[in-house]
C-alpha cells in the first residue's frame, strides 16, 4: 500500500506499521517532515532520497507532500477482530458493498470521531487500504479496529455475540432516533447505489431510516454514517 501525507504516515507509525520504503524530497520538507524522518530513521525504516519530479510521480492525487511511504498491506480478518472501548457495550459500524474508497474512508473517520469500537466491511468491493481510504479517513484507518468478511459471516458473528443489527433503509418504518443504540449494536450501511442487500432484512435485524423531506430519497453513505453514529454516542452519553 502507498501511504502519502505526513499526518497519515505519522498515524501509521503510531499504529506500528513497518515501512518497506520511505521516499522523501529534502527541498520540500517542513519541520514536521524532518521530525517524522528522524522518527522513521530511528525505527530503522529504509529512507530513500529522491528529486521533486520523482516525489511528484510517487505522490497520490494532487496533494504535494515531501514524504511517501510503501508498506505491506495489513490483513484484517474477522477472526482477529478486537473491539476498542471494552468498557462499554459494543458499538460497531458495518458497511456492506461499498465501492468508493473515499466513502469508506469517510465512514471510518466518522466512526473514529464518534468513538465507535470498530468497523467491519462486508462484501468489500474496494481495497480497505486504498490511498483514497487512507486519505479520507485522515489515517484513522490504521488505528480503528477493522475487519473484512462476507455479509453471512458478519451476520453470524453479530448473532453469536448478541449484538443487535440496525440496518439503515429508506423504507424502514422506525425513525433512527427511536432505536435504542445504548445496547450492544451494529449500525449497518449499504452500497452507494443500491443500499443493503436482502441479507440484512431477516431475523435479528431491525431497520431504521433517516427522514428525507426534500427531493432526494437518501443521503450519501458517509453522511448517513455520521448521523447514526453520533446519535448512538448521544444516547450513550445520556444513559
Amino acid at each position: 500500500m502507498i501511504v502519502h501525507g505526513l499526518r497519515e504516515i505519522s498515524r501509521a507509525v503510531a499504529a506500528g506499521i513497518p515501512f518497506e520504503h520511505v521516499f522523501f524530497c529534502p527541498p520540500l520538507l517542513s519541520d514536521v517532515g524532518r521530525h517524522l524522518l528522524e522518527e522513521l530513521e530511528a525505527r530503522g525504516d529504509p529512507l530513500i532520497e529522491v528529486s521533486q519530479p520523482v516525489i511528484e510521480g510517487l505522490a497520490f492525487g494532487d496533494r504535494m507532500e515531501a514524504v511517501v511511504a510503501v508498506a505491506e498491506t495489513p490483513r484484517r480478518e474477522l477472526k482477529d477482530f478486537r473491539l476498542a472501548r471494552p468498557d462499554e457495550p459494543p458499538l460497531i459500524a458495518v458497511v456492506e458493498g461499498t465501492e468508493k474508497p473515499g466513502n469508506l474512508g469517510a465512514v471510518i473517520r466518522s466512526a473514529d470521531g464518534a468513538g465507535v469500537g470498530g468497523v467491519i466491511v462486508a462484501d468489500l468491493r474496494t481495497d480497505l487500504f486504498n490511498p483514497n481510504v487512507i486519505r479520507a479517513s485522515l489515517g484513522t484507518v490504521f488505528a480503528m479496529p477493522t475487519a473484512v468478511a462476507s455479509s453471512e459471516e458478519v451476520l453470524q458473528w453479530l448473532g453469536d455475540r448478541g449484538i443487535v443489527a440496525y440496518a439503515a433503509r429508506v423504507d424502514a418504518e422506525k425513525e433512527y432516533w427511536q432505536a435504542d443504540f445504548t445496547v450492544p449494536c451494529a449500525i449497518v450501511l449499504g452500497n452507494e447505489a443500491h443500499g443493503l442487500t436482502r441479507r440484512w432484512s431477516g431475523a435479528g435485524v431491525q431497520s431504521v431510516r433517516l427522514p428525507m423531506l426534500g427531493l432526494a430519497d437518501s443521503l450519501n453513505v458517509s453522511a448517513t454514517a455520521a448521523i447514526l453514529l453520533y446519535e448512538a454516542r448521544r444516547q450513550r452519553s445520556r444513559a
